[in-house]
């Protein structure tokens, strides 16, 4: 797994500024007097951070924009980056801030001199978080956090709770990415439920259903997706039993790869198609990071893993399945093939477990990326409060979250004249209409909430957070909403 930059919080101590190398860090303002920190480095500098804070190029600088101070004389560093970062700052130009110096940072040591800062935890978050790198299959490239992060600050004690937490969550969200990032022929369907297994580790109870298991449960409509490819079908189950209430259920679609099967999809872009798993891969961190963090809460987790590929035994359009639930499904489309697997797994979460509530994730529909771009998942829930305290945790996160419609005319679009559903509405309103055939799926009275995050989970550039590449989103929208709604 790529390693987190390592973090080490230490009293402020003045005295070796000017034979500490790599690169110095300050946060600071525009007006207003300099922290001691800052007055040290401006005396070594002979006044130069004096002069460069007076600039008009640091006045143009936004919050959480860094000015860097290349080789600066008086000093060993290599570089002083001065971070413009109001007291006031919000969270997001903090953790923008933090992400600045990652990138600024690369391998090289950092020393974070703050004697004060109301955000240097966001601060910090943005660092641990944008200091990442998939490199596993680079033959040339050492992984990005070679050198450390020392915090220099007035109260060093009161980081390491904060710093624990931090570094719970960065784990969830690099192992998220590092999944999604994995080519299709090193995550396999039982690659994934190997890695899966490993978690065992940190104190979660794993479960693996074979094929011949799943077929048991009549689970026709999962296993009928991954019929065509030569990688067996899993589901995966992962417990957390932080408290003995009854649990919450997370479901992921976990389609290691998409080719659209028999309907297949145009080859331009089809590269991508590794993260169609990225549902599963955003549970699987979330389960990683309750262990670490010790949380107080029930969380059952379960994983629909199967490939999707054109062959002699895949399913076609005009195919008829039957669900677990005992629903029909017409096959119009073989490329919307992950409703087919979160119905089963939908289903077989609520008649197990019986839970408080069930969240699934999914890179489901190329549509919700048509309504809300790459800033926002889709959010669609049949309970308000659930979706409430969803909504909330993202926009706490920083992770954008919209909700969107359900209605019976939507569900009028998936009537099929042969079966009772069918999979694919057509073109039009086309996250919706998924989220509907979800729906079916949801026993009454069940509180349910569907995230879409085709958009999110891997977006066409680098993110404030992220490298281009996975973003892990929802981790941490998901870890704050079982902290706020199911802990304590």
């Amino acid at each position: 797994m790529t390693r987190l930059v390592d973090i080490a919080a230490l009293p402020l101590d003045l005295t070796d500024l000017a034979t500490r190398e790599g690169r110095l860090a300050l946060l600071l303002d525009a007006e207003g007097p300099l922290d001691s920190a800052a007055r040290r480095i401006d005396r070594l500098m002979r006044g130069a951070l004096t002069r460069a804070r007076g600039s008009d190029a640091f006045a143009k600088l936004k919050p959480g924009q860094v000015m860097t101070l290349a080789w600066p004389a008086g000093l060993a560093a290599e570089a002083v980056d001065m971070v413009r970062l109001p007291r006031r700052a919000t969270q997001a130009e903090a953790e923008k801030a933090g992400a600045a110096l990652a990138r600024a940072k690369g391998r090289a040591g950092l020393t974070l001199l703050v004697p004060v800062h109301p955000r240097l935890v966001a601060v910090l978050r943005g660092i641990l978080l944008r200091a990442y790198e998939f490199t596993d299959h680079k033959s040339d490239r050492a992984p990005l956090p070679a050198g450390g992060v020392t915090v220099m600050t007035s109260a060093p004690e009161a980081l390491e709770a904060p710093l624990a937490d931090l570094r719970a969550v960065a784990e969830g969200v690099f192992l998220t990415r590092d999944l999604v990032a994995e080519p299709a022929n090193v995550l396999t369907t039982s690659e994934f439920a190997r890695r899966l297994t490993d978690l065992s580790a940190l104190g979660l109870t794993v479960e693996v259903f074979d094929e011949a298991a799943l077929d048991q449960l009549g689970m026709r409509a999962l296993l009928a997706v991954g019929q065509g490819s030569a990688a067996p079908s899993k589901l995966v189950v992962m417990q957390w039993q932080g408290s003995d209430s009854p649990p919450l259920a997370l479901v992921g679609k976990g389609v290691v790869f998409d080719s659209g099967g028999i309907s297949i999809k145009p080859a331009g872009g089809m590269e991508e198609m590794t993260m169609d798993m990225g549902g599963a891969g955003t549970i699987a961190g979330v389960m990683a990071t309750l262990a670490r963090r010790q949380a107080k809460a029930h969380v059952v987790a379960l994983l629909g893993l199967v490939e999707n590929m054109p062959s002699g035994t895949a399913m076609r359009p005009g195919d008829v399945v039957r669900s677990m639930k005992g629903d029909t499904i017409e096959i119009v489309n073989t490329d919307a093939e992950g409703r087919l697997v979160l119905a089963d797994v939908l289903w077989y979460a609520q008649d197990r477990f019986n839970p408080r509530g069930v969240v699934d994730l999914a890179t489901l529909t190329g549509a919700v990326i048509v309504a809300l771009g790459h800033d926002n998942a889709g959010v669609f829930s049949n309970d308000d409060a659930l979706a409430r305290a969803f909504l909330s945790a993202a926009e706490a996160e920083g992770e954008g979250a919209w909700r969107m419609p359900l209605g019976d005319s939507y569900g009028d679009l998936i009537k099929s004249r042969i079966a009772d559903v069918k999979n694919s509405g057509g073109r039009f309103a086309g996250a919706i209409t998924a989220a509907m055939f979800l729906q079916r799926f949801i026993r009454p009275g069940m509180a349910w909430v569907h995230v879409d995050i085709a958009g999110t989970a891997m977006p066409p550039g680098d993110t404030t957070l992220a490298p281009k590449g996975p973003t892990g989103w929802g981790v941490r929208a998901l870890d704050r909403m079982i902290r706020d709604m199911f802990e304590g």
